[in-house]
């Protein structure tokens, strides 16, 4: 009798041929390919949409007397939010004139001094909190730690709390973009003989200069739009605000929440204009600090 020998190789079922695996690859990577093109062209739909009914709404409610008079009292007509554009502005180079400083410094510690220490790796987790958390509960410390004790509303307040919006920001752009310049360009510095201060003023900071300004350019970009802190802070002032900047001080955000609500025509329209007035600036903004960064990426 013959003897039969088994052969484990032959129960392995045979692989599928090459030319289905191909087929049914093709078929998924199209099945992705058509489901994300149809998501990105429902949100530009939906971001179109909104933009155009911004744009609509806004240029109707244009008119000189928006740049040059203060917001109107209730029932009366015509106005302007000539006080709220200037008293946005103000709240605006106060939070970025605060945080800049500090976010720089706080970006370059963590990029050249601590790197993997202890130290950085707690302020980056804190850092990362502060990216995430709400403005409004931002607004209720401010709240806590200025209105209070100093009994009233304040520009000082809202600029605090809108520079506490911005130093994440200009923390996280500063420290990525010192970790994007070579170490070879400070080891040559070192080389010559500067101390580190020298190297990071003179070679660290001059590379990355301008991913920095695109950083400081997006993080007052995040905070002109600001309203939740300012309500807790600066609340709104309906005429010119006082010189110390103590009292409600007039902004846009606020103003166009408040007139957005209300029952009169002239204050919608002039809630319309201020929207279109934030996002214009915004737009702009942005495009500069893309324009710095291409730059950059150019050099």
């Amino acid at each position: 009798m013959d003897t039969v020998l088994y052969n484990p190789a032959a129960t392995v079922t045979a692989p599928a041929p090459w030319g289905r695996v191909r087929r049914s690859r093709y078929v998924a990577d199209r099945a992705l390919k058509v489901i994300c093109t149809l998501f990105t062209l429902l949100g530009a739909f939906v971001l179109g949409w909104i933009l155009l009914m911004l744009v609509v709404e806004g240029i109707g409610g244009l008119s000189p007397a928006v740049f040059t008079e203060t917001t109107p009292g209730p029932g009366t007509a015509g106005g302007g939010i000539a006080n709220a554009i200037v008293g946005s502005l103000i709240l605006t180079v106060l939070g970025i004139v605060a945080a800049t400083p500090i976010g720089v410094l706080a970006g370059t510690y963590l990029a050249e001094y601590g790197k993997t220490s202890m130290l950085a790796t707690i302020i980056r987790f804190v850092n990362d909190i502060l990216l995430a958390a709400p403005s409004i509960l931002i607004g209720l410390f401010v709240y806590m730690l200025m209105v209070q004790p100093m009994g009233g509303y304040s520009g000082w307040a809202g600029g605090v709390a809108l520079a506490i919006i911005a130093v994440p920001v200009i923390v996280r752009s500063t420290e990525d973009m010192l970790r994007l310049v070579p170490s070879s360009l400070r080891e040559a510095g070192a080389a010559l003989g500067a101390p580190m201060s020298t190297v990071i003023m003179k070679i660290s900071w001059k590379a990355a200069r301008a991913g920095m300004v695109t950083g400081v350019i997006l993080a007052t970009a995040r905070i002109a739009g600001e309203t939740a802190p300012l309500l807790f802070t600066a609340l709104n002032n309906n005429f010119w605000f006082s010189p110390t900047l103590m009292g409600g001080v007039s902004n846009l955000p606020v103003t166009i929440y408040q007139f957005a609500l209300a029952p009169y025509e002239n204050w919608r329209e002039l809630a319309w204009a201020g929207a279109l007035i934030i996002t214009l600036s915004i737009l702009a903004l942005s495009v500069v600090a893309r324009l710095l960064l291409k730059k950059d990426k150019v050099r």
